[in-house]
């Protein structure tokens, strides 16, 4: 087998796309504490279990990092986001191991050089972004269009057209949207509907008095 055959048989046996969206999930995480970063590593119990203060600061540093790479590629400033993702390659080295429980399951596993959870975590994390910029570009990289959401997403649209991280933010933004083209289209209010600044209407002027009359101009009408 040649050299480039068993790269993409290594490649087919790793699931890059899982490792990459791990590097999404810790930029949209919320790391107050120790319960947090259980919530992030999900299935990977023996993270939760071994995590300390420690690599939760780590985690903090590296969702900074990994943010600026996600708002380089959904700027088109491809060549930044990869300097910036090789940075994140030597801070975070991997370390590839043989994974399985049989004969007839084994695959590579990507793992830390380190002995911290955070170092097991961000290794996996970079690595797989890295590759899904190699595959897809780094144009794939998404930062929500919602200006009260702003999670990142990898996009896995047909044509790169993804706009929102999600559906809800996605309805969300629609009916913003639609309610602010129907305010323009109903038009500036009638001025003669002003308010003052109490917000009451302006109040009319004062009635005037009709004049009374003599007695002699009564009786010049009667005539």
């Amino acid at each position: 087998m040649s050299p480039t055959s068993a790269f993409v048989v290594y490649l087919c046996r790793v699931n890059f796309d899982a490792y990459a969206h791990r590097a999404a999930d810790l930029v949209n995480a919320s790391l107050d504490d120790l319960a947090d970063l259980g919530k992030l590593v999900g299935a990977e119990s023996w993270m939760a279990d071994e995590a300390t203060e420690r690599d939760l600061a780590a985690l903090r540093r590296a969702q900074k990092k990994l943010r600026e790479v996600f708002d380089l590629g959904a700027s088109s400033r491809d060549a930044e986001a990869v300097a910036a993702l090789n940075t994140l390659l030597e801070t975070y080295p991997v370390q590839p191991r043989i994974s399985g429980h049989d004969t007839g399951d084994w695959h590579m596993h990507v793992t830390s050089r380190g002995a911290l959870v955070s170092a097991e975590y961000l290794a996996g994390a970079v690595w797989g972004l890295a590759v899904w910029l190699c595959e897809y570009g780094s144009a794939r990289f998404g930062v929500c269009a919602d200006a009260r959401c702003g999670k990142v997403y990898l996009d896995t649209s047909s044509n790169c057209c993804r706009r929102f991280c999600s559906e809800r933010c996605a309805t969300r933004s629609h009916v913003a949207a639609h309610r602010a083209r129907k305010r323009a289209a109903v038009g500036p209010a009638d001025p003669a509907d002003t308010l003052e600044p109490d917000g009451q209407l302006a109040a009319a002027g004062p009635l005037k008095s009709a004049k009374s009359r003599t007695p002699v101009e009564e009786l010049a009408t009667v005539g």
